[in-house]
C-alpha cells in the first residue's frame, strides 16, 4: 500500500512552485494559534512569516518554531496578549478554541478564523488552504499542494474501500468517548458503525459526549479501535492499553486491535497540509495492516 512518502511529496510539490521569494510581498507577518494554519504555512514555504506561535503547545513535527526570532504568544487556551502584540503581526490566525478572545485579538490585527468548519471537511479545509494563500500571496503554491494531497487522499480511500470495522474514540482522563472524526469517515471514507441503543450521550452546554464503556465497545464490536489521546496530548497520563485491553476480554471482546494515533497530531494540530496528509497516512498504516 502506497502511503509512506506521502508529506514529503505534498510538501516537495509545494516548495516547486517556490520560485516568487516570500520576502517579494513586503511585511506579512502572521501570529498563529493555530497549530494547522502554522503547519501550511510551513508547507507553503511561508515559514519566514511567521512572528509569533504557542510554543507550548507546538508538536514534534513543529519544533522548529521554537526559535528565539519567534515570539511565544501563549497557550491554546491562555493567549499572551502583550507578546501578541509585541509580535507585531499583520494577520492572526486563531480557531474555537481561541473564539473567546477574538474581540481582544482584533485590537492587535486583523484575523482569520481558520478552523475547519461545516458539514463538508474536506471543502472546508481546501477553503482554509487557499484563505490563507491568497492572504500571503501563494495562491499556485496552494493550489498545487492541494491537487497533491486531493490524489494521494483519493488513492486511499480505494486501498480502505474494504476496511476492518472500525470505532474511533476520545481518551480523557482513564475515560473513553465516541469521536466520529471526519478525517476517517468523511475524508477516507470508512464506514461508520451502528451505536446501541443501550449506549446513551450526554450533553454539557452546548457540545454532546457519548461515553463509551469496555461492554459498550464490545457491543459495537469493532475490529479496530483508533485513539485519540487528549490527556497524552496536553501532558497527562496516557491511555492504559494493557488495562482496556483486559476491560475488552472480560466484556467478551478479546478480538478487538487498539491503535493509539499520535496525540498532538491529532488532538492539537490537524487541518493543515501537512497535517492531514499525516493522518491519513496513520490511519491507512492502522486499518491497512488488518486487512
Amino acid at each position: 500500500m502506497k502511503n509512506t512518502a506521502m508529506t514529503t511529496r505534498v510538501l516537495a510539490t509545494s516548495l516547486l512552485l517556490g520560485a516568487v521569494s516570500a520576502t517579494a510581498y513586503g511585511e506579512d507577518r502572521v501570529a498563529t494559534f493555530d497549530l494547522g494554519g502554522l503547519d501550511t504555512l510551513d508547507a507553503l514555504g511561508l515559514s519566514d512569516r511567521v512572528v509569533g506561535v504557542p510554543k507550548s503547545n507546538l508538536p514534534a513535527y513543529l519544533e522548529q518554531y521554537d526559535t528565539d526570532d519567534i515570539t511565544d504568544i501563549g497557550g491554546l487556551r491562555s493567549p499572551d496578549f502583550d507578546a501578541l502584540a509585541n509580535s507585531k503581526p499583520h494577520l492572526i490566525l486563531f480557531t474555537g478554541r481561541q473564539g473567546e478572545w477574538q474581540t481582544e485579538m482584533e485590537t492587535v490585527a486583523p484575523t482569520l478564523n481558520t478552523g475547519v468548519q461545516g458539514d463538508d471537511y474536506l471543502a472546508a479545509f481546501d477553503d482554509n488552504v487557499r484563505e490563507i494563500a491568497s492572504r500571503l500571496h501563494a495562491e499556485a503554491r496552494a493550489e498545487e499542494a492541494l491537487e497533491t494531497l486531493h490524489g494521494e487522499i483519493e488513492a486511499q480511500r480505494e486501498a480502505l474501500s474494504d476496511a476492518p470495522r472500525t470505532l474511533v474514540v476520545t481518551h480523557n482522563d482513564g475515560n473513553l468517548t465516541l469521536n466520529q472524526h471526519p478525517v476517517v469517515h468523511e475524508v477516507l471514507g470508512v464506514e461508520t458503525l451502528a451505536i446501541p441503543d443501550s449506549v446513551t450521550s450526554e450533553t454539557y452546554g452546548s457540545r454532546t459526549f457519548t461515553p463509551l464503556s469496555a461492554d459498550a465497545i464490545g457491543e459495537i464490536d469493532p475490529a479496530v479501535v483508533l485513539i485519540i489521546d487528549r490527556s497524552a496530548a496536553i501532558g497527562n497520563e496516557p491511555a492504559d492499553l494493557e488495562a482496556l485491553e483486559h476491560d475488552l476480554t472480560e466484556a467478551g471482546a478479546s478480538d478487538v486491535r487498539l491503535v493509539s494515533l499520535t496525540p498532538a497530531l491529532w488532538y492539537l494540530s490537524g487541518g493543515g497540509l501537512q497535517s492531514l496528509a499525516m493522518q491519513v497516512e496513520e490511519v491507512t498504516a492502522a486499518l491497512g495492516s488488518s486487512n
